[in-house]
């Protein structure tokens, strides 16, 4: 195109102002009036020379549309109002003759259909820019969405996985919890390897952590608990290690191929535990106590296992701590009968199954009937009949020996009243008292009240005290035995020569008679020139000796020949008591005897 043909035409610069202005407000376009009527002006020149252009070619209007697209000139509106200020002005505001001839004269073409044509490919080409930019538009949507879904899945992934984490170990020791344990302690089970396959738990419980936490604070605690686990971690390897909670751990060892593996784990557990821990500048040693158990899968349960590694924790602390023990089964069977012992003797009381059976008590001298040794009785009703060292000792422990010995108490107060009726020659009855009943307050109304009651003679009713609990008591329960030796109560000292007497002590007690301890007896069962029967029988007439002095009788317990009753004849012992003389027996039988 010639140069007055192109943009420098005077009209260029009011054409493209009026253009910017029809396209303004069409759609968002980020140029300011200035930047966007100069786009314009060029827009136009291009457009002049494609009119004039020879060839005439459609191609510089594609791709002037396509220009307008790409300056943000994309809309229907924008599109309209281009052709319709084109069409209009375009010629006008250029000074351009319509029907002027084509620099071809021969081409028969006027800038009308030119003008035409080329408004058409205008339109084309800014409808495929257009196309195109949507659809390069809807892949980066595409794209974007796949790349956003991508990372909304990782991140729930990322997060699922943190949660589950905070779900299945401890905050403070990032140990595996109670829950992650119990989970892979049931996997174990469900594991395939047949009825061969075997495991092992160790349930570590610290000892004495309490006191750390008092004294040095709960910070102090929280800093030992992690140290301890860092060093369980470390100390038993690929096992795993679990902080059930407080100061309690567990090990769980699989495939085990017999109880040495575990207790290999149980002794690098409490090795760890021992290391120091310096904890704010302090150095502190922690022992731990280890309950084990190891057995094969087939059989039990996880919750079985569990159960008998708590149990053998509690075997391992009461055992003087700082060690493990082994679960065994016949003494597990054994603590759960004693268990239900100890658990039915309220009701059996209240339910009357406890009954007296009467051992003599004989003269050496002359083998009248003394009196009578009180020993109770369970008549349990799926044992049978039980003696007392299947549940006096569960009485103790539990605190019901108080009212189980006020029932022995109070009966034999009754059956020796009944005695008394029956015979002028009524042996005095002898009832163990417990500690708890020596120590307790009400001792003395307790059996005053029974004497009134049954109107029994004091002299008919003796109480037996161990020696080391007599040796014990304070001033308080030894005054309330002497208010009772003073109402003519018989008290005696039992199982004399097993504790630790202090002799000078003894002559103050307010005691009538001493009971030899059956082992001492048991020695002259032997032949007499056999040195440690030698030992027994001297030991023997020393004790009578001592008491003899001290103007007490001696009754000798667990004769059960007659070579020993003529032995403890000849020492000068008083009385004796054992199957020699007769077996503990029901009231009945005494009857005949009197």
């Amino acid at each position: 195109m010639s140069h007055e043909r192109g943009g420098q035409r005077p009209g260029l610069a009011v054409f493209a102002r009026a253009w910017a202005k029809a396209v303004t407000g069409t759609s968002y376009l980020p140029v300011t009036p200035a930047q966007l009527e100069g786009f314009l002006e060029g827009l136009t020149v291009r457009l002049v020379e494609a009119l004039y252009a020879e060839p005439f070619s459609l191609r510089r209007g594609y791709q002037i549309g396509a220009d307008l697209v790409a300056a943000h000139i994309a809309s229907a509106e924008g599109l309209g109002r281009t052709i319709e200020v084109i069409e209009l002005r375009l010629l006008r505001d250029l000074g351009l003759s319509p029907t002027a001839p084509s620099a071809d004269p021969g081409s028969g073409d006027d800038l009308r259909d030119r003008m035409a044509r080329l408004l058409g490919s205008v339109a084309i080409g800014y409808a495929r820019a257009l196309r195109d930019r949507t659809l390069d538009e809807q892949e980066s949507i595409r794209r974007a969405a796949m790349v956003a879904r991508e990372q909304a899945e990782q991140a729930l992934r990322e997060s699922e996985s943190r949660f589950r984490h905070q779900a299945t170990h401890d905050p403070l020791t990032d140990l595996p919890n109670r829950a992650l344990f119990t989970e892979r302690l049931a996997a174990a089970f469900d594991r395939d390897g047949g009825s061969s396959r075997r495991l092992g738990v160790c349930f570590v419980d610290l000892d004495g952590f309490k006191m750390v936490n008092d004294t040095l604070g709960h910070h102090a605690g929280d800093l030992l608990l992690t140290s301890v686990a860092a060093k369980l971690r470390r100390g038993v390897g690929e096992h795993l290690v679990a902080r059930l909670g407080g100061d309690e751990f567990v090990i769980l060892v699989e495939d085990t191929t017999c109880t040495d593996d575990v207790l290999k784990v149980a002794d690098a557990a409490l090795a760890a535990i021992n290391e120091p821990t310096v904890v704010d500048g302090q150095e502190l040693r922690v022992s731990a106590s280890i309950g084990i158990v190891e057995r094969p899968v087939a059989g039990t349960t996880p919750s079985e296992v569990m159960r008998a590694a708590d149990i053998t924790l509690h075997w391992a602390k009461t055992s003087g701590k700082g060690r493990w023990a082994l679960f065994d089964p016949e003494r597990n069977e054994r603590e759960l009968t004693r268990y239900a012992l100890s658990s039915a003797m309220p009701a059996a009381l209240e339910r009357g199954e406890f009954c007296l059976d009467y051992q003599p008590l004989v003269s050496l001298a002359d083998g009248r009937l003394l009196g009578v040794e009180a020993l109770v009785r369970w008549r349990h009703p799926q044992l049978g009949v039980l003696r007392p060292d299947k549940f006096i000792g569960l009485a103790e422990e539990t605190g019901l020996i108080v009212r189980l010995g006020g029932w022995v108490l109070a009966e034999a107060c009754r059956q020796a009243r009944r005695w008394v009726d029956l015979s002028p020659k009524a042996p005095f009855v002898s009832v163990n008292l417990a500690v708890r009943q020596v120590r307790g307050q009400g001792l003395v109304k307790e059996v005053t009240g029974l004497l009134r009651e049954h109107g029994l003679p004091p002299d008919r009713l003796q109480l037996e005290i161990t020696e080391s609990a007599m040796m014990n008591n304070a001033d308080e329960s030894v005054d309330s035995l002497r208010s009772l030796a003073d109402l003519g109560v018989r008290i005696a000292i039992d199982d004399f020569g097993t504790g630790y007497s202090n002799l000078s002590y003894l002559r103050t007690l307010p005691v009538c008679e001493l009971k030899v301890a059956g082992s001492f007896v048991e020695g002259l069962r032997a032949p007499a020139a056999e040195p440690a029967s030698i030992t027994d029988e001297r030991i023997l007439a020393t004790l009578v000796s001592l008491a003899h002095t001290l103007k007490l009788t001696v009754t000798a317990e667990n004769v059960e020949t007659a070579t020993q009753a003529d032995r403890l004849r000849a020492i000068g012992c008083d009385a004796a008591q054992g199957w020699h003389f007769g077996a503990p027996m029901p009231p009945s039988h005494v009857d005949a005897l009197l």
